[in-house]
């Protein structure tokens, strides 16, 4: 059986590489990609105290957090593909749709 330290500390690491992904790059797909990181290893460590402390309420938790991801996932890709058609880029820096 694997220890429950092995886990977060797989789960802190893609975390960190998510925060390291989100603050470093300036392409929106990847920084929308690192936020999906960072919440997939949130997942990962519920499901490991859920596992570890034996009930069920954190499975049931993940569930949820994967329902509402999914659909920020959806909400988030078509916001950038619309400003892909009218920037023609989706560099962070070259996007100043709301800047007066």
């Amino acid at each position: 059986m694997i220890d429950i330290q092995y886990f977060l500390i797989l789960s802190a690491v893609l975390f960190s590489i998510g925060v390291i992904g989100v603050l470093v790059r300036r392409n929106a797909i990847v920084i929308f990609m690192c936020i999906e990181l960072m919440l997939n290893s949130v997942n990962l460590s519920l499901i490991t105290f859920s596992s570890f402390f034996s009930n069920y309420y954190g499975q049931i938790f993940v569930f949820f957090i994967m329902t509402v991801a999914a659909a920020e996932a959806a909400v988030g890709l078509a916001i950038i593909i619309s400003i892909y058609r009218n920037k023609e880029s989706i560099n962070i820096d070259e996007i100043n749709i709301l800047k007066w």
